[in-house]
C-alpha cells in the first residue's frame, strides 16, 4: 500500500475538509480527491461520508482504518526519528486526551506554546468529560485523575491540584457573609450529575450540603463554572480554573478545600519517540511550573522560559 496514501487519509480525516488537508499537504485539492479515491478503490470501501455541510467524516470502516492508519504513521515517524539522529526537527501529528477543565483552562495554553516551539508538530487535543482509552489508540498522551491499574503504560504523577468552593463576586456581595458551614445552609448549589460521573474522584458535595440543595447539574465542569457566574448559586471548582477569573471569590477556604491528581500516560512502546517523549518531558516542566496555579496559591499561567527539549 502507497505511504502517500495514508498520509492524504490522515489529513482529510484529522481536518475533515479537503481544502484543508490540500494545504496542510501543499498540494491541490484535486489531488487530494484522486488520492482518496484512490485509497477506496484500493480497499474496496468508503472511508469517508461526503456532506457540504460537515464535510469529510469517517465512515465505520474508516474509523477502523484510522487507528491502523495512526499507528503506522507513530511507526514510521519513530523510525526516522531513530535512524536520523538528534539534529532531525521534529515533526509528525500527536494527540493528546484529558479531563475537560484542564484541557481547555491549562493545556489548551500551552500547547500554542509547545507548538511555538516544535512548529513542525500537529496537535489534537480532545478535552473531554470521560476517559481516555490508550487501548483503542484514541491518544498519544492520557491525562487523568485516576492512575491505569494496568496495561503496558508509561506513568507519572503530574501534579496535585485543588478545589474550592466559589461564588460570583456579585452574588457573595448581596447576602449574609459566610462564616461558617452552618451558614452554607441558606445557600443552593451546582454540582455533577451523579448517575453519569466517569469517576468517583469528581464526588465533592456528598460531605458538604444535602442532595436537596443542588438545584443545577451538569456533566461539564465548564457548564458549572458558567452557572456560578450567573450569580445564584455555589460550585466546587478546581482553583486553576476559577481562581483565573476575577468575577469569582472562594469561601471558606480553610474549612472546604479539597485535592486531586492528574497522571499521565502513554503507551510504552511510545518511549521510543522523540516527539512523544518531547511533549511528555514539556509538559511534565510546564505543569511543575503552575503548581501554585493548580494548588490555589496562583491567579496566572506560567509559561517555562526558552529552553531546548
Amino acid at each position: 500500500m502507497d505511504w502517500d496514501g495514508l498520509r492524504y487519509f490522515l489529513e482529510v480525516a484529522r481536518t475533515q475538509r479537503v481544502s484543508a488537508a490540500a494545504v496542510r499537504l501543499g498540494v491541490q485539492h484535486t489531488t487530494v480527491s484522486r488520492r482518496i479515491h484512490a485509497l477506496e478503490q484500493e480497499l474496496g470501501t468508503i472511508l469517508f461520508n461526503k456532506s457540504k455541510s460537515s464535510g469529510f467524516t469517517l465512515t465505520e470502516e474508516g474509523t477502523r482504518f484510522f487507528s491502523y492508519a495512526e499507528e503506522i504513521e507513530s511507526t514510521l515517524l519513530s523510525a526516522r526519528e531513530d535512524v536520523s539522529g538528534q539534529s532531525q526537527t521534529l515533526s509528525g501529528h500527536l494527540r493528546v486526551g484529558c479531563t475537560e477543565g484542564f484541557g481547555n483552562y491549562v493545556l489548551a495554553p500551552l500547547m500554542t506554546d509547545f507548538q511555538r516551539r516544535f512548529p513542525a508538530i500537529t496537535l489534537d487535543i480532545m478535552p473531554v468529560p470521560r476517559f481516555i482509552s490508550l487501548s483503542k489508540r484514541e491518544a498519544d498522551i492520557a491525562i487523568s485523575l485516576e492512575r491505569p491499574q494496568r496495561g503496558p503504560y508509561l506513568c507519572t504523577k503530574l501534579m496535585d491540584y485543588s478545589l474550592k468552593l466559589y461564588g460570583a463576586t456579585k452574588y457573595l456581595d448581596q447576602r449574609p457573609p459566610i462564616a461558617s458551614l452552618a451558614d452554607l445552609a441558606g445557600h443552593s448549589f451546582i454540582g455533577y450529575v451523579e448517575e453519569l460521573l466517569f469517576s468517583d474522584r469528581l464526588r465533592y458535595l456528598d460531605d458538604i450540603v444535602p442532595p436537596d440543595r443542588v438545584i443545577f447539574k451538569s456533566t461539564s465542569v465548564i457548564a458549572q463554572y458558567q452557572a456560578v457566574l450567573q450569580g445564584q448559586s455555589l460550585a466546587i471548582l478546581p482553583c486553576f480554573m476559577a481562581a483565573q477569573d476575577p468575577r469569582l471569590r472562594a469561601v471558606l477556604e480553610e474549612d472546604v478545600v479539597l485535592t486531586r491528581s492528574f497522571w499521565m500516560y502513554c503507551h510504552e512502546d511510545l518511549r521510543q519517540s522523540r516527539r512523544v517523549m518531547a511533549l511528555w518531558d514539556f509538559l511534565k516542566k510546564s505543569v511543575q511550573l503552575n503548581g501554585p496555579l493548580l494548588q490555589g496559591s496562583g491567579t496566572a499561567l506560567q509559561y517555562l522560559q526558552e529552553e531546548p527539549f
